[in-house]
């Protein structure tokens, strides 16, 4: 929603600004030139990107015009799950959520917390650091390792799309160039029309430059960094499930490595201390 909000507001202050200033909307209508531009960087954005590139960038577009999932009360559910699943570790030993972790979708403490459980790298993250935690025979050391370089990966992962989006918009401009370019051999070979028509084909061409230039800081621009910040979300929720279950592994008590858990967290998403007490309470009430 607020990316649309966003585009009119963008759209406003420039198409306004012009038409306050007395001149004609009519004018920067330049189809053409949109093609031009459009079609060029669609080009070079396949180009430019592998299949995987593409299907992700492809399928991370639809998440801009949401708002952002991962809010103070996702947090919350988080927090819960790994608390009641430590606490049934602590009450009745590790061989007691082998089920659970082995079948997340039928446990009944994960489908306690549907946003969660919909969540599959979060689940598959818990669930394979739960299973080690099974085995026995790894120590904090290298589980800790082997998160950090998992985390690492899905970091850059996220991150692909909003690296494609970015050298996109950078590209923009250039096409502008083009696009004005070509208007302005389009005027040459015109040279001899009447200056009336000749100043209509290089008002034509001077749009091209101002739609790059637009399109790149005014829509593809913003779009890149606003998949910075979700990719940096996802990835805080995985930081979060990493020091609950690390406390947990050298032997805090459940409400110990929750705590952990929480202070990792984002100021503007932590919930205050007495805030998930009272939330731990009322989950163990359910």
């Amino acid at each position: 929603m607020l990316v649309i909000v966003g585009y009119l507001i963008v759209l406003a202050a420039v198409f306004g600004g012009f038409a306050l200033s007395g001149g004609h909307l009519a004018a920067l209508f330049q189809p053409i030139e949109l093609l031009m531009i459009g079609g060029a960087a669609a080009g070079a954005f396949v180009v430019g990107n592998n299949s995987k590139s593409l299907k992700a960038t492809l399928r991370a577009i639809p998440t801009l015009f949401r708002g952002s999932a991962y809010t103070q009360a996702r947090y919350l559910e988080l927090l819960a799950l790994l608390s009641e699943l430590l606490g049934k570790v602590r009450k009745e030993g590790m061989m007691a959520v082998e089920r659970d972790i082995e079948l997340p979708e039928e446990s009944p403490i994960f489908s306690g917390y549907p946003d969660i459980l919909a969540d599959h790298h979060a689940i598959e993250f818990i669930c394979d650091y739960l299973r080690l935690m099974v085995t026995g025979n790894i120590d904090v050391f290298q589980i800790e390792s082997l998160m950090d370089n998992e985390i690492d990966t899905h970091h850059h992962e996220a991150l692909v799309p909003a690296h494609c989006i970015a050298k996109l918009g950078d590209a923009m401009p250039a096409f502008g160039i083009v696009a004005a370019v070509m208007g302005v051999v389009h005027t040459m070979e015109s040279i001899g029309l009447p200056p009336e028509e000749l100043g209509i084909l290089i008002a034509r061409a001077l749009v091209g430059t101002f739609l790059g230039i637009l399109i790149a800081y005014g829509f593809v621009g913003p779009l890149a960094s606003l998949l910075e910040q979700k990719a940096d979300e996802a990835t805080k929720m995985l930081q979060c499930i990493r020091a609950i279950l690390l406390a947990s592994f050298s032997g805090s008590p459940p409400a110990l490595a929750v705590e952990f858990g929480r202070k990792v967290l984002y100021s503007s998403e932590r919930p205050g201390f007495t805030e998930l007490e009272e939330h731990l309470r009322n989950a163990k009430n359910k």
